[in-house]
């Protein structure tokens, strides 16, 4: 009767911890959704009205404006198309940031420094649950939230390229980051690594701070393995020409007779009298360049964002680990708490 009992208990226990999680964090919850529905509503904004203003006024530019004289075009509508596609951009860039930062100030460094977490251990609540809702639910929200963002910026920039001439091509790096799943991912990542530090930590404006710089490293490290995540594209020159390609530029170089591809950094074309002799030095009959052209944008987003969400996993992994490990090793003085000192809490 007791197992009975217990069970319908234990069933009820995670729709609890939900809304114990979003009552107690409802100020956070709030602002996600006015940044979500606000940088919403501007990049549809883009996309309809202010994409068409802006290409007419490029077109009256350039069917007016191409001679020395004074002419009349639609200015206000492009510079402001412009700024509204900048904002948005560096918005939707520092969602990762600012996902970590409130984690790990907010979701556990917070708690742990106040003694909120040891509170709910002993409201039947294991630690390792307790870690679990709380990354849980924010993921899903930061990363839907995210992702629909990032979804939108890629359909502006499609609206706009071609017809605008303030547009970025596909692989400026602001662009290309803000309109795939790739920042989606980052923001996830971000959000369980500051979880992770404000456990590590246990003070929340300490770990807010630390939080938020991991990210930058994080991004570059996703920046500099990107394009070694996918098959690269090669075109090859003659010594009297460069290659011609157009993306994203992983390594270029010298062609020996022998037809191997030799790595260079200098040199690279035959510019200076001093360059040819060199590359007389080098055998070299030719040059090549690996890119990434524009048909490889979703095969980098996809496998980057697959990467990223191994990445997420394990360190979500890691701070359950930490967290068991944590309560569980100090069992005979009682449990010890993330972020130091002892208290009381569940059994895992």
């Amino acid at each position: 009767m007791t197992a009975a009992l217990s069970a319908p208990a234990r069933a009820a226990t995670a729709p609890r911890q939900i809304r114990w999680l979003l009552r107690l964090h409802r100020p956070a919850l709030f602002a996600w959704t006015v940044l979500v529905v606000g940088l919403a509503a501007t990049l549809l904004w883009l996309w309809g009205p202010l994409t068409d203003a802006a290409a007419t006024g490029w077109h009256q530019y350039h069917s007016r404006c191409w001679r020395l004289t004074p002419c009349r075009y639609d200015q206000d509508a492009i510079l402001r198309y412009k700024d509204l596609h900048q904002y948005t951009t560096v918005a939707v860039l520092a969602v990762p940031f600012l996902a970590a930062a409130w984690a790990g100030a907010a979701l556990t460094g917070r708690e742990l420094e106040t003694g909120t977490a040891r509170l709910s251990w002993t409201q039947t609540v294991s630690p390792v649950r307790w870690l679990a809702t709380r990354l849980t639910v924010p993921a899903l929200l930061v990363t839907t939230g995210t992702g629909l963002l990032a979804l939108l910026h890629h359909v502006v920039w499609s609206a706009g390229y071609h017809r605008i001439d303030s547009v970025k091509p596909w692989d400026d790096v602001p662009t290309f980051y803000s309109g795939g799943p790739i920042v989606a991912g980052l923001a996830l990542a971000g959000l369980v690594l500051g979880a992770l530090i404000g456990l590590l930590l246990g003070r929340s404006l300490l770990a807010l701070c630390a939080s938020a710089l991991a990210v930058a490293p994080l991004w570059i490290a996703v920046h500099m393995t990107l394009p070694h995540l996918w098959p690269v594209a090669t075109s090859v020159s003659g010594r009297r020409a460069s290659p011609s390609y157009s993306g994203i530029k992983v390594e270029e170089g010298i062609v020996t007779a022998s037809g191997a591809h030799q790595p260079a950094s200098a040199c690279t074309v035959d510019i200076s009298p001093g360059c040819q002799a060199l590359n007389d030095r080098r055998g070299a009959v030719g040059f090549y360049t690996d890119y990434h052209p524009y048909s490889h944008y979703w095969p980098l987003q996809l496998a980057t964002t697959g990467a990223l969400l191994a990445l997420a996993a394990l360190l979500a992994g890691l701070a359950l680990w930490l967290v068991r490990h944590r309560t569980t090793g100090g069992r005979a003085g009682g449990p010890a708490t993330p972020g130091g000192g002892a208290g009381t809490g569940a059994a895992v």
